[in-house]
């Protein structure tokens, strides 16, 4: 039986041997406005719409995440214990399933950029071509913050009654990180990020959250271009 790859709508019967791997994090609080699995399904509607959009093969999501020990906002994995026992047996099982070559991975939590250094080592262990997506982390600001809120009710999944609730750091410490001490002292980048939503608070931008969704999915279509 031949299969018929240059069926629908692709940019390329190519596109086929691509995948399209979500990363985020389930298990995360993102106070009050925001549920507690918002980065896997910021980083799952990226790469379904890219999926979408190119004919490339959207794969599914990895159902953990890790983090820098210093930051205590969820149930986090060991990054090794994610790249050995779930990244590399899910692109393996994928890649014998559905004849891929080549997959992105679209992350869109910030601890993970710890898996981002040891790509090549996955890509030996699985023998496939990987491009670490992060553009939507590069546009973040502090979590759960304006930007993850913004993208949160352009996604549908911000409760925005709560925003007042959300405001309040002491029962939300993970807002912003601005009560996480352990993190602000470990990490300048976190606590200046804390110092600004301290001094300036934060808003919900619709608009700008589709922009930056919409942003991210060009980015990942961008590579899976490139791999074609």
């Amino acid at each position: 039986m031949r299969l018929k790859y240059d069926s629908g709508n692709v940019i390329s019967s190519k596109v086929h041997q691509i995948g399209v791997l979500a990363l985020g994090s389930p298990l995360e609080n993102h106070g009050s406005v925001l549920p507690i699995d918002t980065d896997s399904k910021i980083a799952s509607y990226i790469a379904l719409n890219s999926s979408i959009k190119t004919g490339a093969a959207f794969i599914g999501i990895i159902p953990a995440g890790t983090e820098y020990s210093y930051v205590e906002h969820g149930i986090h994995l060991k990054k090794e214990d994610i790249i050995n026992n779930q990244i590399i047996p899910f692109i393996k099982n994928n890649k014998e399933k559905l004849q891929l070559e080549k997959i992105v991975i679209v992350n869109a939590h910030g601890g993970n950029n710890l898996i981002q250094p040891e790509i090549e080592y996955i890509e030996k262990k699985t023998k496939t071509q990987i491009i670490f997506n992060n553009s939507i982390i590069e546009n973040e600001d502090a979590h759960a913050s304006t930007v993850e809120l913004s993208m949160g009710k352009a996604l549908g999944i911000a409760d925005i009654n709560r925003l007042d609730e959300h405001k309040d750091t002491i029962l939300h410490p993970e807002v912003a990180m601005i009560g996480l001490k352990k993190a602000r002292i470990n990490n300048k980048e976190i606590d200046n990020e804390a110092k600004i939503v301290e001094e300036n608070g934060f808003k919900i931008d619709e608009t700008h959250g589709k922009y930056l969704l919409d942003n991210a999915i060009e980015n990942v279509i961008k590579d899976i271009k490139k791999l074609i």
